[in-house]
């Protein structure tokens, strides 16, 4: 990684402040985030939807089960912006072999079930390494810091709870009067169609809006551990210096 080429000022932080940083980082670059996101994860979205018919729970069950292969997006995305680096969709289908199909079987089964997979989803993506060399790099990156990582799934995972339910209850609030208990039942039933619909899209919108800032919370705390192991902030400043 050309380190003289970020766009971020680097210096060792507190695991928050980094977390911090990544968020900044998305909001910075929200156009490039959402504007080549979207398109996919509208993909995804419709089609998992569609599956409805075949079973009530599989809509949401699906969107869950996926978000480690849509947040691969998101890095390639966020991992060209702390360069400085605008992205736009084609640039993303131009790299949809190697995005999309990298590690597919490891994105979709037990990397969906790591308490940590924002922190270390850079090691597998973007570092290229495999077999002992990645497991031991894994090791690495996460001595004395997954306290941190599995807090950083743990607040988004509230979160997202929180949202969702906040979503839903908007059926209530509009509700007629008396009528609360049934409408409460009819989306919890897991019988209808609709109900299944309206719920499994509640919470893509919540995943929607939320899944970018995780990737890049746990994006910057990469950064940040890398800073601590390698003095990538010495290095920056050297090459910034003889660069004038």
């Amino acid at each position: 990684m050309r380190v003289d080429g970020l766009a971020i000022a680097l210096r060792p932080r507190p695991m928050a402040e980094a977390a911090d940083l990544g968020a900044a980082l998305v909001r910075q670059h929200a156009a490039s985030v959402w504007r080549s996101f979207l398109p996919l994860y509208a993909v995804v979205v419709l089609l998992a939807l569609c599956t409805a018919e075949f079973a009530t729970w599989l809509p949401a069950t699906l969107i869950f089960m996926l978000k480690p292969w849509l947040d691969r997006s998101l890095l390639f995305i966020l991992s060209r912006a702390v360069f400085g680096q605008a992205t736009r969709w084609a640039d993303l289908w131009d790299q949809r072999r190697a995005v999309w199909g990298g590690q597919l079987l490891r994105s979709l089964f037990w990397r969906r079930l790591s308490p940590w997979r924002s922190y270390t989803q850079a090691i597998e993506q973007l570092e290229g390494q495999r077999g002992g060399a990645r497991r031991k790099r894994r090791e690495q990156m996460l001595r004395g810091r997954r306290g941190a990582a599995t807090g950083l799934q743990f607040a988004f995972a509230n979160a997202e709870m929180a949202l969702y339910m906040a979503l839903l209850s908007l059926a209530l609030w509009f509700a007629p009067e008396g009528s609360l208990r049934n409408v409460f039942g009819w989306l919890g039933n897991g019988e209808s169609v609709l109900s299944s619909v309206i719920v499994a899209s509640a919470y893509a919108t919540v995943v929607g809006l939320l899944e970018p800032f995780y990737v890049g919370a746990g994006f910057a705390m990469y950064l940040n551990r890398r800073v601590e192991l390698e003095a990538w902030d010495i290095e920056q400043e050297f090459r910034r210096d003889f660069a004038e």
